[in-house]
Order: C-alpha cells, then structure tokens, then sequence
C-alpha cells in the first residue's frame, strides 16, 4: 500500500474518534454543564447529546441525588459561656446545576464553614440547658438559615441534624451526677408511693373485714332474736295448749261429776280431798270451815265401818 493510503487510513480514524468524542450520554441523576469557548452554553439533562468538536466542552457534571455530608465537630460557646463540641450532618439537593458550577468555589467547603458559623450564632444566644433539649428547634433554625443562603448557588437543604453535643468534660460529671440523683430521687419517689398504696390496701381490707364482722355479727345477732322469738313462741304455744288441755279435762272431770249425779257426801268428801291438796304439808295455819269439820266424823266413821267389813 502507498503511503498516501495510510495517511487516509489515519486521517479517517481521527476523524471517528473525534466524532465518537463529540457524543455524550448522560446518566440518570445526573447533569452536564456544557460551555463553548468557555463561557456556558447549556445544561444537558438525561440521554445522548451531540457537542461541537474543540469549542464545546463539558464543563461540570452535576450530581441530582440528595446527599448527605457528615461535619467535623465545631467548637462553640453559650450564652452562659460553656464551650461545647457539636458535630452536625446536613442533607442538601443540588436544583440548578448552572447555578451549582458557577455560584461559588468549593461549594460542599462553603456548606460546611457556613453551617459553623451558623452553628455559633444560634448557639450563643442559648444557654447550656436549652442547648441540650432544644435540638429540634436548632436542627429547624440551621435548616432555614441554610436554605436561604445557599439557594443562589441551586442548592436546597432539605434537612440538618445536629449529630452529637460533646460538653466539657466537667459539666459531663456534673450531668452524670444530676441524672443520678434525678433517677435517686424517683426511685424513692416509686418506693413511697408503693409503700403508701400498700399501706391504704392494707387500711382498706382491715376496713372492709370490720365491716364484714360487724354484718355477720348483725345477722348472728338477728338470728339469734328470730331463733328465741320463734322458741318463745312455742313455749307460749305449748303452754296455751296445756292451759287448754287441763281445761279441758276440769270440763271433763264436771261433766263426768254432772252425769253421776252425786249425793252431797261425795261431794263433801270430793272437798275434803281438794283442801288436803290446797294445804299440802306446807301451810302452818290452816282454818276449816264448819262444813269440813264435820266431814272430818263422817270420814271417821266410814273408816270404822271399812274395818269392821275386813
């Protein structure tokens, strides 16, 4: 082959090769700013894009996730001068990638010494203890703050999170000896209160068993009075009967005396009888009446007959 057949042979491979470099391909997620003759000529979003060999250049390729950038700790002071370490951790979205490669050098170093000088000023108009249970309302401020001076160079801080809060070593003490009488004190806090819940318990059952005694003795007792009410009665009841029943047989007794038809010697005796039971052995005095004294001879005189008969 002659050397003017090489020479095509090269002159065409450059000119692919240029081609080739002529066309890009964007990823997802991301974009290209694309300047010509170095000054900014476009913003290539996702796909394939064609540049003009040798005066368009790719001059930046933007990242479009959310990322994330943990801080080194920063000195800062409070309010009541209390020089603590705070480390803190920001969420940012690049929105304008024209604005993002010419808004400022260095942008992630400008995020961070903007997020310390932040840090500071919010910090120093607070106190140690509002510091430490505040962070939601520092993490909200720096948020803010933030957004609003890295918007002009298409940034967006979504989010800041103050990662950790190192005080000095003696306040760390302090702290420590704080939450240990903190959790001192309610332990006996919990231990009162148990022992005072114990103690009404305790109150309560010996109340509710002197009430139960006191009913049960009151329906004892009440038993107890139905139980001799009920036994009076009966007695009464027994007592009526037999009141009755001799009664009845004194009735008996006079009809029986009525249907015999006696003469007046039995009967005189019948009342001889009736006194000797009336005085039963007990009387020291006894004054008979005439007609009995002279039942006395009759009752003689039958006992005489009754032994002369034998």
């Amino acid at each position: 082959m002659e050397p003017a057949g090489y020479v095509a042979i090269a002159f065409v491979v450059v000119i692919l090769l240029i081609l080739a470099s002529c066309i890009k391909i964007v990823p997802q997620a991301q974009a290209f700013v694309v300047e010509r003759l170095g000054g900014y000529q476009a913003t290539w979003s996702v796909g394939v894009h064609l540049k003009a060999p040798f005066i368009d250049k790719v001059a930046k390729k933007v990242l479009l996730k959310e990322q994330v950038v943990d801080f080194a700790p920063q000195p800062v002071i409070t309010k009541d001068n209390v020089t603590m370490r705070i480390d803190t951790v920001v969420f940012f979205q690049i929105t304008d990638p024209k604005l993002y490669a010419y808004g400022v050098e260095h942008p992630i170093m400008a995020i961070e010494n903007l997020t310390a000088t932040t840090l500071r000023n919010i910090i120093g108009d607070l106190e140690l203890d509002q510091t430490l249970t505040s962070r939601e309302i520092i993490n909200t401020k720096m948020r803010v703050s933030l957004d609003q001076a890295t918007d002009p160079w298409g940034i967006k801080v979504n989010r800041v999170e103050l990662k950790n809060i190192i005080p000095p070593a003696a306040i760390q003490d302090a702290m420590e000896k704080q939450m240990k009488a903190e959790r001192e004190r309610r332990e006996a806090i919990l231990r009162a209160e148990g022992e005072k819940k114990s103690t009404i318990l305790v109150a309560e059952g010996k109340k509710e068993s002197a009430i139960l005694e006191a009913e049960a003795e009151k329906e004892a007792a009440i038993l107890r009075a139905e139980a001799k009410k009920e036994a009076t009665i009966r007695e009464a009841e027994g007592q009526a009967q037999a009141i009755i029943a001799v009664q009845q047989a004194n009735a008996d007794g006079i009809r029986a005396l009525n249907e015999a038809n006696p003469n007046n010697s039995v009967i005189q005796l019948k009342s001889l009888e009736a006194f000797s039971k009336a005085a039963d052995g007990k009387a020291t005095k006894i004054i008979i009446p005439s007609e009995i004294q002279g039942l006395a001879g009759l009752a003689k005189s039958l006992t005489e007959v009754a032994g002369k008969d034998a």
